[in-house]
């Protein structure tokens, strides 16, 4: 897929995410209003599901299609009887279950075998010749890991030199949270129907789900007058927090920062993060540091004002800025505490990350006026836990940080997810591998701290700084790759997404 179409197939999806749990009932209430049956809206699911294979991959006759029991596998059965009508060679293996099939499934199956299709039992063997896979075998309600045959039928299919096209969701991915608890199929490419499942945003859903595509089946003037209790942002919504500067403004107007940290021997970290808050259009920016830091910062970056962290210069600065964040090279040592008790008292804006997190792990302590950033191992320490237990369930566990710490929480990593202690919940659908190096979270507090200099409230900063940041790297990846990128590569390309009255016009 060019960079152009790639771009076109993310603005083709929605903006609302709904947890998997609630899919159901929005399926029986949309078909309810609108007067359709369930029966109707599988059917359309199938039919899409086959005109975007017939599209894709063109020059594919032979068809192999597995179903499970269930309505995913029903989709399955539709997709075989429109390629068969239209003709392709198409393959049926299907899983049988100890329970009767739901009605809407039943009825594709059925429907398949009236049109002269052929069953094959799951452990049948393959044709010779597959040029597509679909996969049809579960869908969003599994919660474990896939069993027998399901187990066997994922691998084999992960195996095969054939393209896998899953229907709604890989098989084997949690819908609710991106977990892959056992054998998943690796798809090229994912459509899924009426919402955007968290499962397909966050957790390994990169590892599996290929190119993601929507189809809302004809429901989308129902689904827009839906709230969804959730959100995917990207690069094209940027323009709705950060708007067009007013020609008179000023340093003054743009928010004054002050950043705390760079312990010896870090002084990269703060760096980092001083040069991206100016990129991000920070008006003034003020760097508190150990001494030996201050030539070579100023060096680097003279736009920064650096002095020494003492006492006086600490007060001095919480009086005077805007915004204040904490962290980034900090070290946990008296130093550092000493700092940290300080900042506490304020009620100003604040950004809390690296070492000022594993320091709020040792002493827990709840506030309003806070984001705070942690990566899946400081998110651990802060619920005294392990990351495995993190990274379980990222959703879940962004939800437990920020009832127990307050304010709004940015859990980083793969389908980064931003939380508010008002119960709003949004993924930045953005970024790469390329951001797994150091550096990357300095400069993504940088970011955070700019816009909330920038009169951002608490909860729309750390979203735009998310997107802006993994728009960022998205920008430098398309141009150099993913290996080898270093958290100042990004800095270089903030302005195109800070200014997105300019980067609209070159998308």
């Amino acid at each position: 897929m060019t960079d152009h179409n790639q771009k076109e197939n993310q603005r083709s999806l929605p903006h609302s995410v709904w947890p998997a749990q609630a899919l159901s009932q929005l399926e029986i209430s949309a078909a309810d209003t609108l007067g359709i049956t369930l029966f109707e809206l599988m059917q359309r699911a199938g039919g899409a599901a086959f005109e975007h294979i017939r599209r894709r991959w063109p020059a594919a006759q032979h068809w192999l299609i597995l179903c499970g029991h269930g309505n995913n596998g029903g989709d399955g059965y539709i997709v075989a009887r429109l390629a068969q009508a239209a003709g392709f060679e198409v393959t049926l293996l299907a899983c049988e279950g100890s329970k009767a099939l739901p009605e809407e499934a039943q009825a594709a199956r059925d429907a398949w075998l009236a049109a002269g299709g052929v069953i094959h039992a799951a452990d049948a063997l393959w044709p010779e010749r597959v040029e597509v896979i679909v996969d049809a075998l579960l869908g969003t309600g599994i919660n474990r890991a896939p069993e027998v045959p399901y187990d066997a039928l994922i691998k084999k299919a992960n195996q095969h030199q054939a393209p896998v096209f899953a229907v709604d969701i890989p098989s084997g991915l949690q819908a609710s949270n991106g977990v892959a608890s056992g054998e998943v199929i690796t798809a090229a490419e994912t459509l899924t129907f009426i919402a955007l499942k968290p499962g397909l945003l966050t957790g390994k859903a990169r590892d599996y789900v290929g190119e993601l595509h929507y189809h809302a089946l004809g429901l989308e003037s129902w689904l827009s007058a839906q709230q969804a209790p959730m959100a995917r942002y990207d690069a094209q919504w940027l323009s709705h927090w950060l708007k067009p500067r007013r020609a008179t403004s000023h340093k003054g107007d743009n928010g004054r920062l002050l950043i705390i940290g760079g312990d010896h021997g870090t002084a990269g970290a703060i760096r980092m993060a001083g040069e991206a808050a100016l990129r991000t259009g920070a008006g003034l920016v003020r760097v508190l540091t150990h001494k030996e830091n201050i030539a070579p910062l100023l060096t680097a970056v003279p736009e920064l004002m650096v002095q020494d962290l003492t006492s006086q210069s600490l007060d001095d600065g919480l009086e005077w800025a805007d915004v204040i964040v904490i962290g980034p090279g900090l070290g946990q040592g008296e130093w550092a505490k000493k700092a940290l008790k300080k900042v506490e008292n304020s009620r100003k804006p604040m950004l809390w990350d690296a070492d000022a997190l594993n320091l709020l792990a040792i002493s827990p302590e709840k506030r309003q006026n806070r984001v705070i950033t942690p990566h899946p191992g400081e998110a651990a320490r802060l619920l005294n836990v392990k990351t495995a237990e993190i990274e379980s369930d990222r959703l879940h566990a962004a939800q437990r940080l920020v009832k127990r710490y307050g304010g709004v929480v940015v859990l980083k990593g793969s389908g980064t997810i931003i939380a508010s202690q008002q119960g709003e919940i949004a993924f930045a659908d953005v970024g790469n591998a390329g951001m797994g190096s150091g550096g990357m979270g300095d400069v993504l507090s940088g970011i955070i701290g700019a816009l909330l200099g920038q009169k951002l409230a608490l909860y729309d900063a750390a979203c735009a700084g998310c997107v802006v940041h993994g728009a960022a790297a998205d920008a430098r990846a398309a141009h150099y790759g993913t290996r080898g990128m270093l958290a100042t590569d990004l800095i270089s390309e903030l302005y195109l997404f800070v200014n997105p009255e300019i980067s609209n016009t070159k998308a």
